[in-house]
């Protein structure tokens, strides 16, 4: 697939509202909607569009406390790793988890309502996962930019 300026234009205008018609995008990329429409296709088949969600507003659905918590595994066994990875994996308080290098092995982003549902999570789900060695958590006091645009 040929990737070119209109295609990176199109999906930088895709990232900041994915909501806009083929139309509104036509006129911004001076295209037809035709043409739009297949590129937009063209990117989606060629797995450059993974895939169009909402951004959520966390205040509003009562779910703004933000974790960032570190977890070291007892050991780095492979069956460790996968186990650790496929349970964390079901947890849906766990937004996002990172493979890590360096004093601990994975960083997990974490939201829930407030401390108490953290203590909840932290007790009854995360550290019933078998061979966590220790956890490190850090609460986010202020959000200062949170953005899904990838520049391209």
């Amino acid at each position: 697939m040929i990737f070119d300026t209109i295609d990176r234009n199109l999906l930088e205008l895709l990232q900041i509202d994915s909501k806009q018609t083929n139309k509104e995008l036509s006129l911004k990329l001076n295209l037809s909607v035709t043409a739009v429409y297949e590129r937009i296709k063209k990117l989606e088949r060629s797995g450059y569009i993974n895939s169009y969600v909402a951004l959520i507003n966390k205040k509003k659905v009562d779910k703004n406390f933000v974790v960032f918590c570190h977890v070291k595994l007892v050991q780095h066994t492979q069956d460790y790793v996968m186990q650790f990875e496929r349970e964390v994996a079901k947890i849906s308080e766990v937004l996002e988890c990172y493979h890590l290098s360096g004093d601990y092995d994975y960083l997990l982003k974490v939201l829930v309502k407030d401390m108490d549902e953290f203590r909840a999570f932290m007790v009854a789900k995360l550290t019933t996962i078998s061979h966590i060695g220790s956890t490190h958590s850090m609460f986010v006091i202020n959000e200062v930019k949170h953005s899904t645009v990838i520049k391209l």
